[in-house]
């Protein structure tokens, strides 16, 4: 897990974006899967949540200084 924090960070913005249309697909296939009981592990659920969050996260931190960087050169 730690090493996903650190990966995530390193990724740019195209990998990031990616990354949480990946996530966010499989969410939707682990909804339907806990609606069915099928879902192996419940955990998973939370756990995909929160890496999304944290993509977000990261990717909002990374443009927040590319803006801040352009409007510094203006």
């Amino acid at each position: 897990m730690a090493k996903d924090k650190k990966e995530d960070k390193k990724l740019t913005g195209e990998q990031a974006i990616k990354k949480i249309q990946t996530l966010k697909k499989d969410l939707f296939n682990i909804r339907f899967k806990k609606i069915n009981g099928q879902v192996e592990n419940p955990a998973q659920y939370n756990e995909i949540k929160k890496n999304i969050a944290r993509l977000y996260t990261t990717l909002n931190a990374k443009v927040s200084k590319w803006v801040k960087e352009f409007l510094k050169g203006k």
